[in-house]
């Protein structure tokens, strides 16, 4: 009986300091990515970046995003973060897909917890009115310049069209803008401003090309096919594309087309299956290049701004990520370091 006694003492010690110290390990702290969207090769690039951070600092890292970037699945995001801040993440990396997220923001600054805007982050409109009532939680920002990155496209297709100019007296350089975002905004700015700082300093070449914007609000149906057939009817000589979504409906187009688009030359924003595929294509409409956003870094450097921001260490205020060109040169190589991505 004794024996019994002793023992069932020993074990409730046991289980009693377990316990406690069981008690005493602290619970990994939780960044939410609430990104525009999830499935597509671009965002799990970008998921991959944003969890390889959690892992390296020690925090666990959840991802979701919206079906798809329309309007209609504004509700959907919005209570993706409404969801982040009631289960008590520590902190929020979002990049939203349209406006009204000024109530949730609002409750995450008085809640505590620091927001890093990644992509194309929060809207301008919704920023201004958070700094307006000083509840803007807003630690970070971090992103491919837009428009840095669709200069760098302007560089390259400029020097691989300046011949045609000169040989022409009247050249058009057709842009489809892929939607009125500022995302789609800065692409499109950041390519004219560009090209046109290339092309007038050359004597001969400033007074012969024009350029015809076609600015377009979304994918829907077949808009960015309409763009292409509105360019050539304007004798576009080359166009520049301004995201992948524009080059996959141009692409299908050039397709379908019998060679109709075949005497023009394409330029690229970002990356996927089909825009591989017509950068190693070697007869038909030449896709000269494209710029890619390095998507992985995009996650990655967000989630660790949230963790400077955490740790009370110094935080980027804004963080730029480069972009990079890519054409059939070296598009192999750009897929090995994931900054060209199929999908």
């Amino acid at each position: 009986m004794k024996r019994n006694l002793v023992f069932l003492l020993i074990t409730v010690m046991l289980f009693s300091i377990l316990t406690g110290c069981r008690g005493d390990i602290p619970k990994k702290r939780t960044i939410a990515v609430v990104a525009k969207g999830e499935s597509h090769a671009f965002w799990q690039s970008v998921k991959s970046g944003a969890e390889a951070a959690g892992e390296k600092y020690g925090y666990n890292v959840t991802f979701r995003g919206p079906a798809s970037e329309s309007a209609k699945d504004l509700p959907s995001q919005l209570e993706m973060v409404q969801t982040a801040i009631s289960n008590g993440s520590s902190a929020i990396v979002l990049g939203t897909i349209g406006e009204g997220f000024v109530g949730v923001l609002s409750q995450a600054k008085a809640s505590g917890i620091p927001v890093v805007e990644f992509d194309s982050g929060v809207w301008d409109k919704d920023i201004e009115q958070l700094n307006n009532t000083n509840k803007n939680p807003i630690v970070s920002s971090v992103a491919t310049s837009n428009y840095s990155a669709a200069g760098l496209a302007a560089e390259h297709f400029f020097r691989a069209i300046k011949n045609d100019i000169a040989a022409r007296d009247r050249f058009v350089i057709g842009v489809i803008q892929h939607d009125e975002t500022q995302t789609g905004i800065d692409r499109a700015a950041g390519f004219i401003n560009k090209f046109k700082e290339l092309a007038d300093q050359d004597q001969l070449l400033k007074d012969r090309y024009v350029i015809e914007h076609e600015i377009k609000p979304g994918d829907a149906g077949n808009v960015y096919k309409t763009a292409l057939e509105a360019l050539a009817e304007k004798q576009a000589n080359a166009i520049f594309m301004t995201n992948e979504g524009v080059v996959k409906q141009v692409y299908d187009a050039i397709a379908s087309s019998g060679g109709k688009y075949d005497s023009i030359k394409f330029c690229g924003y970002d990356a996927g299956t089909k825009q591989i595929e017509w950068m190693k294509k070697t007869t038909g409409a030449s896709l000269v290049g494209s710029v890619a956003q390095d998507s992985y870094q995009i996650g990655y450097k967000a989630v660790e701004q949230a963790v400077m921001a955490l740790e009370g260490k110094e935080v980027e205020k804004r963080v730029d990520i480069s972009g990079a060109w890519w054409d059939a040169g070296n598009v192999d190589e750009m897929i090995d370091r994931n900054l060209v991505y199929k999908g």
